[in-house]
């Protein structure tokens, strides 16, 4: 009695450890995910970090120069007429120097600067579209992966209940032995599909975790949504023309150009001549005192930067060639998630109208005739081999459109298949 008393206490206390780590395990939906990764992942973070930086660059480069002032005391001559006082004949002088910039070269360094800002910006946000293409995968994956393993343990489940008749059967001499041996080792085959699914599972969420920079155990994470296909698809005209606007490559692309062409405008003002302004004010001892102004003019005879120039405008002919060939590239990409998308619908439909069903009465009806002797094993086996298939390949099919429609979304530039 001891020994019961003690296993069922035992038994209780593990029954209550499952439970409390089945209640400790936190499930998180598709914008749950998302909003972890935008906050947590470090390669967004450091984008940001660089977009603040680019914002610096902006506050350089729209300083002002800075002034120069210079103080000069000249004729120090302490040993000749009075050397007791040597700054008797001194010639004290101050010069306040300032360069103006023409032709508007720091509103120039800004707009560049500014510019400079938006494609980084356009490229964070891109480094977002594809790390977020990347993160729904493996969503989706995990997802999959959760779909395959509850399949294979309903299949065991059933094959199961199947083995439980067969033995009552064999105990009746309904069936040989060598049948049950036979049915017996065929659930070999759905335990490892069991087993293979919880592996792929556990490795799918370690992969999840990773893109969210998280680091809780695996048995505590979990995704929850939807494991389906939605039989709709709009225009392709309208997702090219999505595309278009959405892009946030294709902008930094149009955005470069438009940098181009500013530094080009810059390069051609830094090719004009910038005055120096000078007053300068001394004393000439004993009691003259005077003032003066300046003007310093370099002479750009040699240097009127232009290789800048042309580099400039040749970069504006590269960047507008790099933009033609981004936009033919989002055509190509849109089109060809496209045309993934419709032919996964289209094999997706008949499996879903008809083939599920079918193969859901197929096994149920040979199954019941095998049960009453109406079927050989080898029909029965045949009848689980084929629903397995058909329910895993419509699996693997799902999988592949939900995969297929993240493909278009980042095509598209945003979220047009959910």
């Amino acid at each position: 009695m001891q020994c019961l008393a003690r296993g069922l206490c035992i038994s209780i206390l593990l029954a209550a450890g499952a439970a409390g780590r089945l209640r400790a395990q936190t499930s998180y939906t598709w914008s749950e995910i998302r909003s972890k990764f935008e906050t947590e992942n470090p390669n967004l973070r450091a984008g940001r970090v660089g977009i603040d930086e680019s914002r610096a660059d902006e506050i350089t480069a729209h300083l002002r120069p800075n002034p120069t002032f210079t103080v000069l005391g000249d004729q120090l001559d302490p040993f000749t007429f009075h050397p007791f006082r040597p700054f008797y004949n001194a010639l004290p002088l101050g010069t306040f120097e300032y360069l103006h910039e023409r032709q508007h070269k720091r509103e120039l360094r800004l707009e560049s600067a500014q510019m400079a800002t938006a494609i980084t910006m356009s490229n964070q946000a891109d480094l977002e579209r594809n790390l977020l293409f990347d993160l729904r995968n493996q969503f989706v994956q995990t997802l999959q992966a959760k779909a395959v393993l509850a399949l294979a343990r309903e299949n065991l489940a059933y094959y199961d209940h199947v083995l439980t008749i067969s033995r009552d059967r064999l105990n009746a001499g309904d069936i040989a032995q060598v049948d049950m041996g036979r049915l017996e080792l065929q659930r070999i085959q759905y335990e490892s599909d069991v087993t293979t699914a919880q592996v792929n599972l556990r490795t799918a969420k370690i992969q999840l975790l990773m893109f969210l920079n998280n680091r809780m155990p695996v048995e505590q994470f979990d995704v929850d949504g939807p494991f389906d296909f939605v039989d709709q698809l709009y225009p392709l005209a309208d997702i090219r023309k999505l595309a278009r606007d959405s892009r946030p490559d294709l902008r930094a692309a149009a955005e470069s150009v438009e940098k181009a062409r500013t530094d080009h405008r810059l390069a051609i003002a830094n090719g004009s001549t910038d005055p120096t302004f000078g007053v300068d004010a001394g004393r000439n001892p004993p009691l003259d005192h005077y003032a003066g102004i300046s003007v310093s003019i370099p002479l750009r005879i040699f240097d009127r930067n232009q290789g800048e120039k042309l580099r400039t405008e040749l970069e504006i002919a590269r960047t507008e060639r790099l933009r033609d060939a981004a936009e033919v590239q989002v055509f190509s990409d849109v089109d060809s998630a496209y045309a993934i998308v419709g032919s996964n619908l289209e094999l997706l439909r008949p499996y879903k109208a008809k083939y599920l069903k079918q193969a859901l009465q197929v096994r149920d009806t040979v199954t019941f005739a095998y049960q009453s002797g109406g079927a050989s094993l080898l029909d029965f086996l045949n009848a689980q081999s084929e629903y397995r298939s058909i329910q895993l390949n419509y699996l693997n099919l799902v999988g592949s459109y939900l995969s297929g429609a993240n493909q278009l979304n980042l095509a598209a530039g945003r979220e047009v298949l959910q």
